[in-house]
Protein backbone atom coordinates (compact mmCIF):
# COMPACT_ATOMS: atom_id res chain seq x y z
CA UNK A 1 0.00 0.00 0.00
CA UNK A 2 1.30 3.34 -1.16
CA UNK A 3 2.49 5.98 1.27
CA UNK A 4 1.82 9.73 -0.72
CA UNK A 5 2.91 13.01 0.31
CA UNK A 6 1.49 16.18 -1.32
CA UNK A 7 3.34 18.92 -0.71
CA UNK A 8 1.82 22.74 0.25
CA UNK A 9 3.91 25.58 0.78
CA UNK A 10 2.68 27.49 4.20
CA UNK A 11 2.83 31.07 4.02
CA UNK A 12 2.55 33.49 7.41
CA UNK A 13 -0.62 34.11 6.63
CA UNK A 14 -2.68 31.44 4.92
CA UNK A 15 -6.37 31.77 3.48
CA UNK A 16 -8.67 29.44 1.08
CA UNK A 17 -10.00 31.82 -0.49
CA UNK A 18 -7.21 33.85 -2.50
CA UNK A 19 -6.05 30.74 -5.09
CA UNK A 20 -7.37 27.37 -5.43
CA UNK A 21 -3.74 25.78 -4.75
CA UNK A 22 -4.54 24.63 -0.90
CA UNK A 23 -8.04 24.11 -1.98
CA UNK A 24 -6.59 21.72 -5.15
CA UNK A 25 -3.97 19.51 -2.38
CA UNK A 26 -7.11 19.25 -0.18
CA UNK A 27 -9.51 17.58 -2.33
CA UNK A 28 -6.89 15.43 -3.95
CA UNK A 29 -6.22 13.70 -0.78
CA UNK A 30 -9.74 12.92 -0.08
CA UNK A 31 -9.83 11.47 -3.44
CA UNK A 32 -6.45 9.49 -3.13
CA UNK A 33 -7.21 7.98 0.29
CA UNK A 34 -10.27 6.19 -1.39
CA UNK A 35 -7.81 3.98 -3.83
CA UNK A 36 -7.29 0.86 -2.79
CA UNK A 37 -3.63 0.69 -3.58
CA UNK A 38 -2.84 3.69 -1.33
CA UNK A 39 -2.19 3.31 2.76
CA UNK A 40 -2.16 6.42 3.63
CA UNK A 41 -2.36 10.13 2.24
CA UNK A 42 -0.19 13.36 4.06
CA UNK A 43 0.17 16.88 3.78
CA UNK A 44 3.89 17.72 3.51
CA UNK A 45 5.07 21.57 4.16
CA UNK A 46 8.20 23.01 1.89
CA UNK A 47 8.68 25.94 3.25
CA UNK A 48 10.60 26.33 6.50
CA UNK A 49 7.48 28.36 7.85
CA UNK A 50 6.74 27.05 11.23
CA UNK A 51 3.59 25.06 11.44
CA UNK A 52 0.97 27.34 13.23
CA UNK A 53 -1.32 26.47 15.61
CA UNK A 54 -4.30 26.78 13.67
CA UNK A 55 -5.27 26.23 9.92
CA UNK A 56 -7.96 27.52 7.56
CA UNK A 57 -8.70 23.73 7.49
CA UNK A 58 -9.97 21.04 9.60
CA UNK A 59 -5.69 20.13 10.54
CA UNK A 60 -7.53 16.61 12.10
CA UNK A 61 -8.67 15.72 8.73
CA UNK A 62 -6.22 17.40 6.81
CA UNK A 63 -2.65 17.57 8.71
CA UNK A 64 0.26 19.26 8.00
CA UNK A 65 4.14 17.49 8.45
CA UNK A 66 7.44 18.89 7.72
CA UNK A 67 8.41 17.41 4.29
CA UNK A 68 11.91 16.53 6.04
CA UNK A 69 10.51 14.72 9.24
CA UNK A 70 8.78 12.28 6.42
CA UNK A 71 11.24 11.91 3.32
CA UNK A 72 11.66 8.59 4.44
CA UNK A 73 8.81 7.30 5.02
CA UNK A 74 6.82 8.18 1.30
CA UNK A 75 6.45 5.94 -2.07
CA UNK A 76 4.99 8.57 -3.89
CA UNK A 77 5.43 12.44 -3.06
CA UNK A 78 3.25 14.98 -5.36
CA UNK A 79 4.65 18.09 -5.82
CA UNK A 80 1.20 20.41 -5.81
CA UNK A 81 1.54 23.55 -3.32
CA UNK A 82 5.21 23.65 -2.43
CA UNK A 83 8.24 22.87 -4.84
CA UNK A 84 10.69 20.49 -3.88
CA UNK A 85 14.30 21.39 -3.47
CA UNK A 86 16.72 19.88 -5.16
CA UNK A 87 18.28 18.78 -2.33
CA UNK A 88 15.02 17.17 -1.43
CA UNK A 89 14.86 15.64 -5.02
CA UNK A 90 18.04 14.13 -4.38
CA UNK A 91 16.92 12.69 -1.47
CA UNK A 92 13.80 11.34 -2.13
CA UNK A 93 15.25 9.91 -5.50
CA UNK A 94 18.16 7.85 -3.76
CA UNK A 95 15.60 5.56 -1.48
CA UNK A 96 13.69 5.02 -4.48
CA UNK A 97 10.69 7.65 -4.26
CA UNK A 98 8.45 8.47 -7.15
CA UNK A 99 8.02 12.10 -8.31
CA UNK A 100 5.17 13.57 -9.30
CA UNK A 101 4.27 16.86 -10.82
CA UNK A 102 0.63 18.24 -10.32
CA UNK A 103 0.21 20.91 -12.82
CA UNK A 104 -2.76 23.20 -11.83
CA UNK A 105 -1.56 26.78 -13.14
CA UNK A 106 -1.04 28.27 -15.67
CA UNK A 107 2.97 28.92 -15.84
CA UNK A 108 2.96 29.16 -19.44
CA UNK A 109 0.93 32.58 -18.96
CA UNK A 110 2.29 33.87 -15.95
CA UNK A 111 5.77 33.51 -17.53
CA UNK A 112 4.97 34.99 -20.51
CA UNK A 113 3.87 38.24 -18.75
CA UNK A 114 6.68 38.23 -16.27
CA UNK A 115 8.67 38.60 -19.30
CA UNK A 116 6.83 40.67 -21.52
CA UNK A 117 5.33 43.28 -18.48
CA UNK A 118 8.72 43.26 -16.26
CA UNK A 119 6.41 41.24 -13.53
CA UNK A 120 9.17 39.50 -11.42
CA UNK A 121 8.62 35.58 -11.10
CA UNK A 122 11.60 34.11 -10.36
CA UNK A 123 14.86 36.40 -11.04
CA UNK A 124 17.95 34.22 -9.97
CA UNK A 125 15.90 32.03 -7.74
CA UNK A 126 14.57 30.20 -10.61
CA UNK A 127 14.70 25.56 -9.97
CA UNK A 128 13.45 23.98 -12.96
CA UNK A 129 13.11 20.04 -11.54
CA UNK A 130 13.64 17.54 -14.51
CA UNK A 131 13.81 14.02 -11.96
CA UNK A 132 9.97 13.75 -12.37
CA UNK A 133 8.23 10.18 -12.73
CA UNK A 134 5.22 12.10 -14.19
CA UNK A 135 3.99 14.93 -14.89
CA UNK A 136 0.19 15.27 -14.05
CA UNK A 137 -1.89 18.42 -15.48
CA UNK A 138 -5.66 18.78 -14.63
CA UNK A 139 -7.78 19.49 -17.82
CA UNK A 140 -8.02 23.08 -17.92
CA UNK A 141 -4.28 23.76 -17.88
CA UNK A 142 -3.57 21.49 -20.66
CA UNK A 143 -3.64 23.39 -23.67
CA UNK A 144 -1.55 26.31 -23.11
CA UNK A 145 1.08 24.91 -20.74
CA UNK A 146 1.31 20.92 -21.62
CA UNK A 147 4.61 21.72 -24.00
CA UNK A 148 6.00 24.15 -21.73
CA UNK A 149 6.00 21.71 -19.07
CA UNK A 150 7.18 18.70 -21.31
CA UNK A 151 10.50 20.34 -22.66
CA UNK A 152 11.30 22.18 -19.40
CA UNK A 153 10.78 19.44 -17.23
CA UNK A 154 12.03 16.15 -19.86
CA UNK A 155 8.85 14.45 -19.48
CA UNK A 156 5.78 13.29 -21.36
CA UNK A 157 2.66 14.75 -19.50
CA UNK A 158 -0.58 13.37 -18.58
CA UNK A 159 -3.96 14.80 -18.31
CA UNK A 160 -5.78 13.88 -15.06
CA UNK A 161 -9.11 14.19 -13.78
CA UNK A 162 -9.89 17.56 -12.34
CA UNK A 163 -11.28 17.43 -8.43
CA UNK A 164 -13.19 19.63 -6.50
CA UNK A 165 -15.56 18.86 -3.10
CA UNK A 166 -18.04 21.50 -1.75
CA UNK A 167 -16.65 20.58 1.49
CA UNK A 168 -14.77 23.82 2.52
CA UNK A 169 -17.78 25.70 0.90
CA UNK A 170 -20.23 24.45 2.91
CA UNK A 171 -18.15 25.07 6.20
CA UNK A 172 -17.55 28.88 4.87
CA UNK A 173 -21.40 29.05 4.32
CA UNK A 174 -22.55 27.65 7.39
CA UNK A 175 -22.95 31.36 9.22
CA UNK A 176 -24.37 32.90 6.02
CA UNK A 177 -28.35 33.59 5.54
CA UNK A 178 -29.67 30.28 4.17
CA UNK A 179 -26.30 28.74 4.48
CA UNK A 180 -25.47 30.64 1.24
CA UNK A 181 -27.78 29.42 -0.84
CA UNK A 182 -29.27 31.74 -3.79
CA UNK A 183 -32.56 32.49 -3.08
CA UNK A 184 -35.00 34.59 -5.41
CA UNK A 185 -36.17 38.28 -4.76
CA UNK A 186 -38.26 40.62 -6.52
CA UNK A 187 -37.54 43.41 -8.93
CA UNK A 188 -34.30 44.40 -10.62
CA UNK A 189 -31.42 41.95 -10.26
CA UNK A 190 -28.16 42.95 -8.85
CA UNK A 191 -25.56 41.21 -11.61
CA UNK A 192 -21.93 40.95 -10.31
CA UNK A 193 -18.32 39.94 -11.78
CA UNK A 194 -15.71 38.38 -9.78
CA UNK A 195 -12.93 37.89 -11.83
CA UNK A 196 -9.17 38.28 -10.63
CA UNK A 197 -8.12 40.45 -13.07
CA UNK A 198 -4.55 39.85 -12.53
CA UNK A 199 -3.65 38.70 -15.80
CA UNK A 200 -5.28 37.97 -19.76
CA UNK A 201 -6.33 34.47 -18.31
CA UNK A 202 -9.75 36.16 -16.45
CA UNK A 203 -10.56 39.79 -16.84
CA UNK A 204 -13.75 41.54 -16.10
CA UNK A 205 -14.35 43.36 -19.50
CA UNK A 206 -16.51 41.03 -21.33
CA UNK A 207 -18.87 40.36 -18.22
CA UNK A 208 -18.96 44.08 -18.20
CA UNK A 209 -19.73 44.09 -22.03
CA UNK A 210 -22.25 41.39 -21.89
CA UNK A 211 -24.36 43.72 -18.68
CA UNK A 212 -23.91 46.46 -20.77
CA UNK A 213 -25.53 44.84 -23.64
CA UNK A 214 -28.45 43.56 -21.27
CA UNK A 215 -28.61 46.85 -19.45
CA UNK A 216 -29.63 48.69 -22.94
CA UNK A 217 -32.33 46.22 -24.04
CA UNK A 218 -33.76 45.66 -20.15
CA UNK A 219 -32.63 48.59 -17.78
CA UNK A 220 -35.65 47.89 -15.90
CA UNK A 221 -34.38 44.79 -15.01
CA UNK A 222 -31.25 45.35 -14.07
CA UNK A 223 -30.41 47.46 -11.27
CA UNK A 224 -26.86 47.49 -11.48
CA UNK A 225 -23.10 45.70 -11.37
CA UNK A 226 -21.35 45.70 -8.93
CA UNK A 227 -17.29 44.63 -9.90
CA UNK A 228 -14.99 42.61 -7.74
CA UNK A 229 -11.33 43.06 -8.06
CA UNK A 230 -10.86 46.32 -9.87
CA UNK A 231 -11.12 48.88 -7.37
CA UNK A 232 -7.33 49.90 -8.15
CA UNK A 233 -8.10 49.97 -11.85
CA UNK A 234 -10.78 52.13 -11.49
CA UNK A 235 -9.09 54.37 -8.96
CA UNK A 236 -5.56 54.75 -10.87
CA UNK A 237 -5.84 53.29 -14.38
CA UNK A 238 -6.66 56.08 -16.94
CA UNK A 239 -6.92 53.65 -19.72
CA UNK A 240 -9.86 51.51 -18.00
CA UNK A 241 -11.26 54.27 -16.64
CA UNK A 242 -11.78 56.14 -19.97
CA UNK A 243 -12.88 52.64 -21.25
CA UNK A 244 -15.77 52.34 -18.60
CA UNK A 245 -17.05 56.17 -19.42
CA UNK A 246 -18.11 55.14 -22.46
CA UNK A 247 -20.63 51.99 -20.84
CA UNK A 248 -24.32 53.72 -19.90
CA UNK A 249 -23.68 51.41 -16.71
CA UNK A 250 -21.07 53.75 -15.79
CA UNK A 251 -22.34 56.90 -17.03
CA UNK A 252 -26.15 56.39 -15.40
CA UNK A 253 -24.05 55.46 -12.16
CA UNK A 254 -25.52 52.10 -12.31
CA UNK A 255 -21.66 49.89 -12.06
CA UNK A 256 -19.40 50.01 -8.37
CA UNK A 257 -16.05 48.42 -8.67
CA UNK A 258 -15.13 46.88 -5.13
CA UNK A 259 -11.71 45.51 -4.01
CA UNK A 260 -11.12 42.16 -3.22
CA UNK A 261 -14.29 39.74 -1.13
CA UNK A 262 -14.85 36.52 0.13
CA UNK A 263 -16.29 34.66 -2.27
CA UNK A 264 -19.27 33.14 -0.55
CA UNK A 265 -20.26 36.31 1.38
CA UNK A 266 -19.89 38.82 -1.89
CA UNK A 267 -22.20 35.65 -3.25
CA UNK A 268 -24.88 36.01 -0.32
CA UNK A 269 -24.71 39.89 0.15
CA UNK A 270 -24.58 41.20 -3.34
CA UNK A 271 -25.25 38.65 -6.06
CA UNK A 272 -28.69 38.10 -8.03
CA UNK A 273 -26.32 36.66 -10.86
CA UNK A 274 -22.89 36.38 -11.44
CA UNK A 275 -21.40 36.94 -15.22
CA UNK A 276 -17.91 35.67 -16.02
CA UNK A 277 -15.34 34.96 -19.16
CA UNK A 278 -12.14 33.27 -19.81
CA UNK A 279 -9.78 32.84 -21.87
CA UNK A 280 -7.78 29.22 -21.80
CA UNK A 281 -8.97 28.63 -18.37
CA UNK A 282 -12.17 26.64 -19.15
CA UNK A 283 -12.78 25.29 -15.32
CA UNK A 284 -12.04 26.83 -12.37
CA UNK A 285 -13.26 26.12 -9.03
CA UNK A 286 -14.62 29.56 -8.45
CA UNK A 287 -17.80 28.60 -11.04
CA UNK A 288 -18.31 25.52 -9.14
CA UNK A 289 -19.12 27.24 -6.35
CA UNK A 290 -21.45 29.59 -7.44
CA UNK A 291 -23.18 26.86 -9.41
CA UNK A 292 -23.28 24.92 -6.20
CA UNK A 293 -25.35 26.93 -4.43
CA UNK A 294 -27.48 27.50 -6.39
CA UNK A 295 -26.92 31.13 -8.49
CA UNK A 296 -27.05 32.07 -11.98
CA UNK A 297 -23.67 31.81 -13.90
CA UNK A 298 -23.43 33.11 -17.56
CA UNK A 299 -19.95 32.12 -18.66
CA UNK A 300 -17.82 30.80 -21.28
CA UNK A 301 -15.97 27.82 -19.83
CA UNK A 302 -16.01 25.16 -22.55
CA UNK A 303 -14.91 22.11 -20.03
CA UNK A 304 -17.85 22.56 -18.00
CA UNK A 305 -20.70 24.11 -20.58
CA UNK A 306 -23.68 21.77 -18.69
CA UNK A 307 -23.28 24.18 -15.65
CA UNK A 308 -25.06 27.65 -15.55
CA UNK A 309 -25.91 29.70 -18.80
CA UNK A 310 -23.48 28.63 -20.95
CA UNK A 311 -22.33 30.81 -24.25
CA UNK A 312 -18.99 30.53 -26.57
CA UNK A 313 -16.00 32.15 -26.75
CA UNK A 314 -16.01 35.73 -26.89
CA UNK A 315 -19.38 35.93 -27.91
CA UNK A 316 -21.53 38.87 -26.33
CA UNK A 317 -24.31 39.00 -27.56
CA UNK A 318 -25.28 35.11 -27.21
CA UNK A 319 -23.56 36.16 -23.18
CA UNK A 320 -26.85 38.65 -23.49
CA UNK A 321 -29.05 36.32 -24.38
CA UNK A 322 -27.90 33.93 -21.62
CA UNK A 323 -28.26 36.73 -19.35
CA UNK A 324 -31.71 37.87 -20.08
CA UNK A 325 -33.01 34.23 -19.67
CA UNK A 326 -31.41 34.19 -16.23
CA UNK A 327 -33.07 37.43 -15.77
CA UNK A 328 -36.61 36.26 -16.84
CA UNK A 329 -36.48 32.78 -15.81
CA UNK A 330 -34.24 31.48 -13.45
CA UNK A 331 -36.39 32.27 -10.20
CA UNK A 332 -39.16 29.84 -11.71
CA UNK A 333 -36.63 27.03 -11.33
CA UNK A 334 -34.45 27.82 -9.31
CA UNK A 335 -34.44 24.72 -7.02
CA UNK A 336 -34.43 22.33 -9.68
CA UNK A 337 -31.72 24.29 -11.06
CA UNK A 338 -29.71 23.78 -7.98
CA UNK A 339 -30.38 20.34 -8.01
CA UNK A 340 -29.05 20.09 -11.43
CA UNK A 341 -25.74 21.81 -10.94
CA UNK A 342 -25.08 19.30 -8.04
CA UNK A 343 -25.91 16.31 -10.09
CA UNK A 344 -23.94 17.88 -12.89
CA UNK A 345 -21.04 18.10 -10.47
CA UNK A 346 -20.80 14.85 -9.12
CA UNK A 347 -17.97 13.57 -11.52
CA UNK A 348 -15.43 15.98 -9.71
CA UNK A 349 -16.34 14.68 -6.28
CA UNK A 350 -13.73 12.63 -4.31
CA UNK A 351 -16.07 9.97 -4.35
CA UNK A 352 -17.16 9.48 -7.71
CA UNK A 353 -15.85 5.58 -8.23
CA UNK A 354 -15.05 6.58 -12.36
CA UNK A 355 -12.37 9.53 -11.40
CA UNK A 356 -10.82 7.64 -7.86
CA UNK A 357 -10.32 4.52 -10.29
CA UNK A 358 -8.57 6.86 -12.76
CA UNK A 359 -5.96 8.32 -9.77
CA UNK A 360 -5.37 4.73 -8.46
CA UNK A 361 -4.73 3.62 -12.12
CA UNK A 362 -2.64 6.76 -12.33
CA UNK A 363 -0.41 5.74 -9.25
CA UNK A 364 -0.03 2.30 -10.34
CA UNK A 365 1.61 3.47 -13.55
CA UNK A 366 4.08 5.73 -11.93
CA UNK A 367 5.36 3.04 -9.36
CA UNK A 368 5.59 0.81 -12.22
CA UNK A 369 7.54 3.01 -13.87
CA UNK A 370 11.62 2.10 -13.69
CA UNK A 371 14.05 4.35 -11.81
CA UNK A 372 15.84 6.32 -14.28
Amino acid sequence: MLRIGITVGLRQDESLWNNGIKQNALFLADTLRRCPNVGSVRLVNTTDVPLPASLPWDASRWPVFPLNDLIHELDVVIELGGQLSADQTEALKSRGARLVSYCCGSEYVLAMEAMLFNRPLWGDRLFINQCYDAIWIIPQVDALNRDFFQTLRRRPATVVPFVWSPVLLEERCAALPHRGVYQPRPGPRRLSVMEPNIDVLKFCLYPLLIAEEAYRRRPDRITGVQVANALSMAQENRDFIALMHHLDLVREHKAVFTGRHDTPQFLSEHTDIMISHQWGNPLNYFYLEVCWLGYPLVHNAGLCADLGYYYAGHDVQTGCERLLEALENHDAGWEEYRALQRRVMSRYLPSDPKLVGRYAALLDAVVSRGAD
